[in-house]
């Protein structure tokens, strides 16, 4: 149990508040009325880097992953080099944390938003909100897209893992706002196809929150999508887990 707690609890605080600021800012580019409507792509790409910076310290007693394929990429690389690897109560517990974390976060962002969401009238705007959709509907390109990003961004965790976080200058106190860089550089470089999920959780959270919410006008929730910002994510990880150590 204390091992499930360690590793649950902030995995799940840090994803709620990585989902409640990352949906914020789309939120409030999209909908009606808001203050920082039309703030475009970029406000939306460095909003979601500053939401996983704050995700990433809440979480600073479990690693701060807040993404299963991170942490999927994670006990690759610890398996290929054969280093002391996450325990199979640890794999439950990440991806449990996180996927609970995101829905709860995405409810938050709801509330804030909620006469906001009462006055848009674009159903596929509302439900930009909470999860991603490609600008060209081709699944077979969006998933090689998610995987490639989400490559990108793990092989970079790997890798400081590997390195950084035990070098002689104690470099690691950079991650947290590496990985902001990074996932702005994500988002403004190869978020334009599929709006970067680059996490089952953040994605697939906040989707189940949209179609369990009542938000006016909503629309579906485009199930028929949903499965590509799972499956190209943590394939992206697998393949960088993988990968990572030739670096």
């Amino acid at each position: 149990m204390e091992v499930w707690n360690s590793v649950f609890w902030p995995e799940l605080v840090g994803t709620a508040l990585l989902c409640l600021l990352g949906g914020g800012v789309v939120a409030n580019v999209t909908l009606a009325k808001t203050k920082g409507f039309g703030g475009g792509f970029l406000m939306v790409n460095l909003g979601w880097g500053l939401a996983v910076m704050t995700g990433v310290f809440a979480a600073y007693k479990s690693g701060g992953h807040l993404n299963p394929a991170v942490t999927l990429g994670v006990w690759i690389d610890q398996l290929v080099h054969h280093r002391p690897a996450l325990s199979a109560i640890q794999l439950l517990a990440y991806p449990s944390g996180q996927l609970t974390g995101a829905f709860i976060g995405a409810c938050g962002c709801y509330l804030a938003y909620k006469l906001h969401f009462d006055a848009e009238k674009d159903p596929a705007k509302k439900l930009s909100v909470f999860a991603t959709g490609p600008a060209i509907r081709t699944y077979r390109w969006n998933l090689v897209t998610e995987v490639i990003a989400t490559f990108v961004l793990v092989m970079w965790v790997v890798i400081s893992n590997g390195h950084w976080a035990h070098s002689p200058g104690g470099l690691n106190y950079i991650g947290p706002l590496g990985v902001t860089l990074l996932v702005v550089g994500i988002g403004a470089s190869l978020g334009g196809p599929t709006g970067y999920a680059i996490n089952p959780a953040r994605d697939l959270g906040p989707r189940l929150a949209h179609a369990i919410l009542p938000i006016k006008n909503k629309g579906g929730s485009d199930w028929r999508y949903s499965w590509v910002p799972v499956v190209g994510p943590l394939a992206g990880g697998l393949i960088a887990g993988l990968t990572g150590g030739l670096v």
